[in-house]
């Protein structure tokens, strides 16, 4: 549990240093819309091969298409209780969490960080070690996903005690995740285990969907589905290095 916790805080460490970069760095919104892009290449890739491949040759096509789902459902549920009370607002650049619930905001980082960190303590299963693709690849996204938020939160008048807190706490709760994600997984059957692998790529996916690609989209134009390619390609590589 405790080295699924330290890949969790590794990885998780990314939303940090992305606020530090929204906060202080004169970053333009077309970059964040671009390296926003690369990081859902980066995830969907992740999650194509590191969760739902790996959930398939654990469980097969029962456990697979279940899990997808239930994760995918689960994620839109929770998603939409928290856009509702003033939280749809919380990875945008310009400005608009002003208008949000800063607890509903903090719970919408909660919920969007939550099952990347379970898989990561999902990897270590296998018993060769933590998926390092898949570390990379929530990492690489973590960064343009705080740097986004903290941007936004800045013109909305947030302080930096409140940014940086924000995402330390999401930080610790990320580190827990990945330790309860092993724990609570060691030593399961495989059909459970790759029931889990599949929900969490099921949430991830939706979540890109819904916050991260429109996001990129929007201020990154054209050119994001270039670097989302870049991104997926280099995960990708990475898998096959692993």
């Amino acid at each position: 549990m405790a080295e699924a916790a330290f890949w969790g805080f590794v990885a998780g460490s990314a939303l940090l240093a992305g606020a530090v970069a929204g906060m202080y760095l004169p970053v333009s919104q077309r970059a964040i819309g671009l390296v926003m892009g690369f990081g859902g290449g980066v995830l969907i890739s992740a999650l194509a091969f590191d969760l739902t491949q790996e959930s398939y040759a654990r469980g097969g096509a029962d456990a697979v298409t279940t899990g997808l789902a239930a994760g995918g459902l689960v994620f839109f549920a929770g998603d939409w209780v928290i856009d509702h009370r003033g939280g749809n607002h919380r990875k945008r650049s310009d400005g608009q969490q002003q208008d949000g619930s800063p607890a509903a905001i903090a719970l919408g980082a909660l919920l969007d960080g939550i099952p990347e960190s379970v898989a990561i303590g999902v990897t270590l299963l296998e018993g060769s070690g933590v998926g390092i693709a898949f570390v990379v690849a929530v990492f690489l996204s973590n960064v343009p996903e705080s740097a986004s938020a903290a941007v936004g939160m800045k013109k909305a008048g947030h302080t930096a005690r409140y940014v940086f807190g924000l995402w330390t706490a999401v930080l610790a709760a990320s580190t827990l995740a990945a330790a309860i994600g092993y724990g609570t997984l060691g030593g399961a059957p495989e059909n459970l285990i790759a029931f889990s692998q599949a929900f969490a790529a099921g949430a991830i996916l939706v979540m890109l969907a819904d916050t991260m690609m429109p996001e990129a989209f929007k201020y990154g134009g054209s050119l994001v589905g270039l670097v989302t390619l870049a991104g997926f390609t280099t995960t990708f590589l990475l898998s096959t290095i692993e």
